[in-house]
């Protein structure tokens, strides 16, 4: 063990209960998963909480549509969630509910110890209301033309055509998703969190180098610039939540509740573990430690509206947010019609799930890069790295073992140096781990590998199993194979945990202890080898893909974003042209052949790419919502045509000089528009 022992509380985003695990969620709990796994092993008291985040419109109209209530809807999906989360070897010490005692009774005490600070405030709005279902309608469940681009079929706080932000009342021609028809606006009573209040603390606090990675912490100075404004922390009836104690009628929107759901969570814990103090992770002086695993795209929840909320009701605020990207595969963004949407549950009928953790843990650092999952990469690497490397040490020494000795080791090593590097090799990539650089800690570990085999290649037991004056150097050079195997077994062990406690069985060894790699074993039984992985098949892998491609065409998928619904996936047939205009309208629209130079993601921003766009002597900056449709690799060196001289726009994420244009309904079904061979940069489009 090492020898201070650490008090660590870590969680993972909360997943929406509104729709199934998929291997894109995957990503951030097998991350969260291996680092906890690591902290374990090294000694420390790392406890793993989670929850369903259970709250909020959509699962409220989900249920009436499935004629059950919210309750009964929420509780099917934790099991679901758990079962999808058993498979893949994540070990929650504790899984709770947003829906739950623990956190409607901290959720109030946070509002009322801000309300009593004077951080929360109430003022008059209007909203679009839907006369049909008699509700106020959340900005995502408000379809209409964006006022800038024109583009149909956009939600009422964005668009996905040109990226423009904008309220639901700028909304043309909106319409309800859930009667199809207009709403039409109402005045309602908010409550709002005064976040501005805290600027010079999250100004502190986001940029101290512990706290974020450093992409983070320059992304939320876009905030900062802007300033930052007050926050809408309430929903109106119906609404499934919790009703805010002193406004009879109101409720909590789920992000205020959702992170809460961490601590209630924990809470839970607690009343069942006498050992567990709250106070002691959660109080305002608690010296434990709190990481918090995320998504990039929800970093200023979490890096800004829950330090904030924390502090100002006299809690501690977290150690680290950790962010990571997205996941695509095989380079796009995941596609139901491709069959790369791949529910949880789909691969773990198809694939051993351990595979799919290895991989991730393969490509993974501590940024927040996005992730690719490639399928021909992924064979090769579980083929070459996990059947080709590490467990054919373990097969092709124990047989020897057993053939000849019993499986009994040797009572010594013949190369304890050998051993001591390998054990001394344990420091790098402990230290990898504790910083997230998984892929680095993989890569050592796999070279580790190849060193092994190469050492039972060059000193050829199959030889020297022919002559029984030299069997004794088969027992001792097998003898030595297999401690290195088990040192590697252990190393893995936060990756692979179910490979690693087969590989302990076979050894007849627990590997519990990080420090149990400095300990070899001698004069000691093994068990006969069973084999402790297979090859991956191509057809395996096409096999699962055409069964996600099916399992998705059966069932109605559920969107799991928060607060967000979709009327179609493909533009409306028939869409009407637009009125008339005349030519002096159209000519003062300059059009210009531009060439893409650079394409890059626009983190925290889920639709949108930022472009560096060349035009003929003058660069421009454009923020694109076509993300969706297009890899940034894939756009850089082509030609396009922009809209060169629409009127600079600022928005969260940086200023746009210009629009791209494109056709398409959206979503994946995003078309950019390109001159033909000859166009050059600058050239007007007449």
């Amino acid at each position: 063990m090492t020898d201070t022992t650490r008090d660590i509380l870590v969680t993972s985003a909360l997943p929406y209960a509104n729709g199934p695990i998929h291997i894109g969620h995957l990503v951030e709990y097998i991350q969260t998963d291996i680092w906890v796994r690591f902290q374990k092993l090294r000694g420390h008291r790392c406890i793993y909480v989670c929850a369903d985040d259970a709250h909020g419109t959509p699962i409220m109209l989900k249920a009436r549509q499935q004629g059950i209530e919210p309750e009964a809807l929420i509780a099917r999906m934790q099991e679901e969630h758990l079962r999808d989360f058993r498979a893949f070897g994540i070990d929650f010490d504790n899984y709770h509910t947003t829906h739950s005692d623990e956190n409607r009774e901290l959720a109030s005490l946070i509002y009322t110890r801000l309300r009593d600070a004077g951080h929360i405030e109430s003022r008059t709005i209007r909203q679009a209301w839907d006369e049909e279902h008699g509700m106020f309608l959340p900005d995502r469940f408000i379809r209409g033309e964006c006022p800038r681009c024109g583009a149909a079929d956009q939600y009422g706080d964005s668009c996905e055509a040109c990226g423009a932000t904008y309220t639901p009342a700028e909304l043309k021609n909106a319409v309800s998703v859930l009667s199809g028809k207009a709403p039409v606006e109402r005045e309602s009573l908010h409550y709002f969190f005064r976040l501005g209040d805290f600027t010079d603390m999250l100004r502190r606090w986001t940029q101290d180098e512990s706290r974020l990675q450093p992409a983070m912490a320059r992304k939320l100075e876009e905030w900062f610039e802007a300033g930052l404004a007050d926050w809408d922390i309430s929903r109106d009836a119906p609404y499934f939540g919790f009703e805010i104690p002193d406004a009879p009628g109101k409720f909590f929107y789920v992000w205020l509740d959702a992170p809460i759901g961490y601590m209630a969570s924990f809470r839970n814990l607690c009343a069942r573990d006498e050992t567990l103090d709250f106070d002691a992770f959660w109080g305002a002086d608690s010296e434990a430690e709190l990481y918090h695993f995320i998504g990039k795209d929800i970093v200023y929840f979490h890096a800004l509206f829950w330090p904030a909320m924390l502090h100002g009701a006299g809690f501690r605020t977290p150690t680290a947010v950790h962010a990571h990207g997205f996941l695509t595969v095989d380079g796009q963004k995941m596609s139901k019609s491709r069959g790369t949407f791949i529910k949880a549950q789909t691969l773990a009928k198809h694939l051993p799930p351990e595979y799919l953790r290895y991989y991730f843990a393969a490509r993974l650092g501590g940024g927040v890069e996005d992730l690719d999952l490639s399928f021909d990469d992924f064979i090769q690497r579980i083929n070459s790295d996990l059947v080709g490397k590490l467990v054919n040490i373990a097969s092709r020494c124990a047989g020897f073992m057993h053939k000849h000795f019993d499986g009994r080791l040797a009572a010594e090593l013949p190369e304890p140096a050998l051993f001591e590097e390998f054990a001394g090799e344990g420091h790098a990539i402990a230290e990898a781990y504790e910083t997230r650089e998984f892929s680095t800690a993989v890569r050592r570990i796999m070279a580790l590998a190849d060193r092994v085999n190469q050492y039972v290649d060059e000193h050829k037991p199959w030889v020297l199993a022919r002559q029984p004056d030299t069997l004794g150097q088969v027992q001792a050079i097998c003898t030595q194979g297999l401690n290195l195997f088990r040192v590697l077994a252990l190393y893995l062990k936060p990756v692979m945990p179910e490979l690693s406690q087969q590989a302990g069985a076979f050894l007849h060894d627990d590997l519990a202890h990080w420090d149990d790699a400095a300990r070899p074993l001698l004069d000691h039984t093994i068990a006969p080898y069973q084999p402790l992985a297979t090859r991956v098949e191509r057809t395996a892998v096409d096999t699962l893909l055409g069964a996600s491609r099916e399992d998705l065409a059966a069932t109605d998928s559920a969107n799991v974003n928060r607060e967000q619904t979709s009327v179609t996936d493909t533009a409306p047939a028939g869409e009407p042209i637009a009125g008339e205009i005349k030519f002096d309208d159209f000519a003062r629209v300059d059009l210009r052949v531009a060439r893409i130079t650079h394409a890059e993601y626009v983190a925290e921003a889920d639709k949108l790419l930022r472009l560096q766009l060349d035009l003929g002597g003058e660069q421009r900056t454009v923020l694109s919502g076509i993300r969706s449709a297009y890899e940034p690799a894939a756009l850089e060196g082509r030609l396009t045509v922009m809209v060169a001289n629409l009127a600079p726009r600022k928005m969260r994420f940086g200023t746009s000089e210009g629009m791209v244009l494109a056709a398409g309904p959206g979503g994946e079904d995003i078309f950019l528009l390109s001159p033909d061979d000859g166009a050059v940069p600058g050239m007007r489009v007449k």
